[in-house]
């Protein structure tokens, strides 16, 4: 089965801009559009003491590497402290979120398996970013397989 479209080579800031909540822009250099569905590979940078509100994919699996930073990452029953070249996997269906522990950006790759988040992503920021309620963004997990569960997590 062939994955890519064509081949494709970025700058370090070159990709498909998008937003997600306060705090935290994401640039897409794949998207399932580019890879037949297969996989979205982006970067996140991380506002200071920030990360999303606990959720879950229905569909997707997560993958995480720490760029730069000291994050919190829970999925499921545990939780890992992770720093630059830290790693995590996250499957899908397990309650999961991360968060920046550090009082600087942090900067983490994201891998979604299969591909197509950038699509939630289109409709999440503009949302989160406008002060939509809870009811509103929690409509929005939902159209993209996925449920919001609760606030971010706590640091400590």
């Amino acid at each position: 089965m062939q994955t890519t479209l064509s081949p494709k080579a970025l700058a370090e800031n070159e990709g498909l801009r998008l937003q997600s909540g306060p705090g935290r822009d994401l640039v897409f250099k794949l998207t399932g559009d580019d890879t037949n569905g297969a996989c979205d590979f982006f970067t996140v940078d991380v506002a200071p003491r920030s990360g999303p509100p606990l959720h879950l994919h229905r569909i997707q699996d997560e993958s995480i590497f720490v760029l730069k930073g000291h994050f919190k990452v829970a999925c499921g029953d545990e939780t890992y402290q992770l720093s630059e070249g830290g790693f995590a996997y996250l499957p899908a269906v397990l309650p999961h979120a991360f968060f920046n522990l550090t009082e600087e950006d942090g900067r983490i790759i994201v891998v979604y398996t299969p591909g197509g988040g950038h699509h939630f992503y289109q409709e999440f920021g503009p949302a989160a970013r406008s002060g939509a309620s809870r009811e509103e963004l929690a409509a929005i997990f939902e159209r993209h397989e996925m449920q919001l569960l609760g606030p971010p997590l706590n640091p400590q």
